[in-house]
């Protein structure tokens, strides 16, 4: 007879809303988790009368569950935050329902269902930080140690794990998945990540928006996300910023740290286009190095490709609309091309040996290359399935 466990993981995918998840951790190893946490937390406080406090609403099965392994006495009370909406953090923490009680001279031990960034968590230091507690400790059941920032020290852990989207145990997706007796993660299987090339002029734009749309992908503009983060005066942006008006060229780690932001940001794609990323086999082992963190990888990188000549006539004509200067010389478009070429031969060997590298022909009707590329994705997917 199988035992519990391996039932559990040779459950189906469950479907909450629109996503699909798969079995992670099944409810005896949520429980021994719970257990060890209460444990070390008893050793420390067994003189005294801790007040834990849980956050709301995900902490909710794991204050009760820690409440039945702590043997010793306490009080409990309850704070609800809001940081998410669907599998996405908002990035703005919202304080819904406020700690009560007298807690000067007291210990206070947060009760956490899951840290990862960090942000929920500076909302619930700065909650504490006028109160006169004796001590504050953070207790999490689940914790996501590759993104958390570091900012403050995590003292009781249950279990370490990726950086997934999780549901179950007290977490939902969009409030589905609460009652769930086990943890299952977002079944990623079907997701793809894309790196399209070309020469200016070949679409690229044009076509990552029809391909974003077709398979629920985000698509990250190195541009755009430049231009974002030094426009909106971030950190990432204000240091660009000043190695650009020192006329160095921004180094690669900024850069990354850029994207890892835009993916962190956009949990619930299926996949992600890069566009105009990585653009040098440094830049694509780091590509290469971050997804591999998250349990993700590059699946294909697209070369849209078109005779010279017939992109600079594009170029030529969109200049005409577009008034920028480097699409009106002839001169310094080829300049532009022959960048490309030097820059992109390395990548796409680097790709080639990885069995990723495909070339569409980017000449003809839009529809007829958005059709080209799908059947290049439709082969990948099909693969992987």
């Amino acid at each position: 007879m199988l035992s519990l466990a391996t039932q559990f993981n040779r459950a189906q995918v469950i479907k909450l809303h629109d996503k699909q998840f798969k079995p992670f951790l099944d409810e005896a190893t949520i429980l021994k988790a719970v257990k060890k946490v209460a444990e070390e937390v008893a050793r420390d406080y067994e003189d005294e009368v801790p007040i834990f406090v849980g956050v709301l609403n995900g902490a909710f099965m794991f204050v009760s569950d820690f409440l039945k392994q702590y043997p010793y006495d306490c009080e409990v009370t309850f704070v609800k935050l809001s940081s998410y909406q669907g599998l996405t953090s908002t990035g703005i923490v919202e304080t819904l329902l406020d700690v009560s009680g007298d807690m000067e001279g007291r210990s206070v031990i947060i009760l956490e269902d899951i840290i990862d960034t960090g942000r929920t968590l500076q909302q619930l230091v700065h909650l504490f930080s006028n109160s006169n507690v004796k001590e504050f400790k953070i207790a999490s059941l689940f914790y996501k140690s590759e993104v958390y920032n570091g900012e403050y020290n995590i003292d009781y852990v249950g279990i370490e794990i990726p950086n997934r989207f999780i549901v179950g145990y007290g977490l939902d997706y969009n409030e589905l998945g609460r009652n769930l007796r086990q943890v299952y993660q977002l079944n990623q299987d079907n997701m793809i990540n894309l790196v399209l090339f070309g020469k200016p002029g070949a679409g690229k734009g044009t076509q990552a928006g029809f391909l974003k749309e077709k398979y629920n992908l985000k698509h990250i503009s190195t541009g755009d996300v430049f231009r974002y983060n030094m426009k909106n005066g971030t950190e990432l942006g204000k240091l660009a910023q000043s190695y650009i008006d020192r006329g160095e060229l921004v180094p690669d780690e900024v850069t990354i740290e850029m994207l890892k932001a835009e993916v962190e940001k956009n949990g619930d794609a299926e996949g992600f286009i890069f566009d105009g990323f990585p653009r040098t086999v440094a830049q694509a082992e780091a590509l290469d190095n971050f997804l591999e963190s998250r349990d993700m990888k590059v699946d294909a990188t697209i070369a849209l490709e078109a005779d010279d000549d017939v992109l600079v006539a594009r170029l030529l004509e969109r200049g005409k609309d577009s008034g920028r200067s480097d699409d009106q010389d002839e001169a310094k478009i080829r300049n532009r091309f022959d960048e490309y070429n030097e820059k992109t031969a390395p990548l796409k060997e680097y790709y080639q040996k990885q069995g990723k590298f495909y070339a569409v022909n980017g000449i003809g009707e839009i529809s007829e290359i958005t059709e080209r590329l799908g059947e290049v994705i439709e082969g990948v997917l099909k693969v992987q399935s």
